[in-house]
């Protein structure tokens, strides 16, 4: 019988690694909508109660990176100081203008920040979303996780979590393996 495990993990909007992709995101899309031909390369870091937001940028928006970020994280369900990390924690800026060398990289006929990789992926037909099973159910997971959170459900539920679904392929079968759900909770949930 030939056996094949595949794992795959996901995170809730509350996960350090998530907060930082949705603040860099908002902060790229505001410089769009006010800008179109805006060239960002924005990175975050949250470790403790910081927030650290830096890159380049090219642009001719005003943007309140600042409070754009502070919007991000209240929005997300950090708003408690109590939590360790909140909309009003420390922020450092070190955003500046984007190096010539990479704006000239990036044209109109050659959008980007100008220094961009290529990333690959792939689609299957394991689901309707052309993800493999693994990631699919672990993306489900995350999004119940975080939709039990936030309509009161379980309301000592934090904003942080993470799930991660292993499918084991024996022969042409497919059998879940493993489930794990690990949400951040108020001190106050017993085992």
């Amino acid at each position: 019988m030939k056996k094949r495990y595949f794992t795959s993990e996901s995170v809730t909007e509350g996960h350090p690694d998530k907060i930082c992709d949705q603040i860099s995101d908002a902060i790229l899309d505001k410089h769009l909508l006010d800008d179109p031909y805006a060239k960002c390369a924005i990175e975050c870091m949250v470790t403790g109660n910081c927030l650290f937001i830096a890159g380049e940028v090219t642009s001719d928006a005003e943007v309140d990176i600042e409070g754009v970020a502070r919007r991000v994280i209240s929005d997300i369900g950090y708003i408690d100081p109590e939590l360790g990390f909140s909309d009003q924690c420390e922020i450092q800026l070190r955003v500046q203008k984007q190096a010539p060398a990479l704006n000239k990289n990036a044209s109109a006929e050659r959008p980007g920040a100008g220094d961009q990789g290529i990333m690959f992926g792939y689609a299957c037909d394991d689901t309707e979303e052309y993800l493999p099973l693994p990631i699919y159910f672990a993306h489900q997971l995350a999004k119940r996780l975080a939709h039990i959170r936030k309509t009161g459900i379980m309301p000592l539920l934090r904003p942080d979590g993470k799930t991660q679904v292993t499918v084991n392929w024996r022969d042409e079968e497919i059998h879940i393996d493993n489930i794990v759900i690990a949400a951040q909770h108020s001190p106050d949930i017993s085992q």
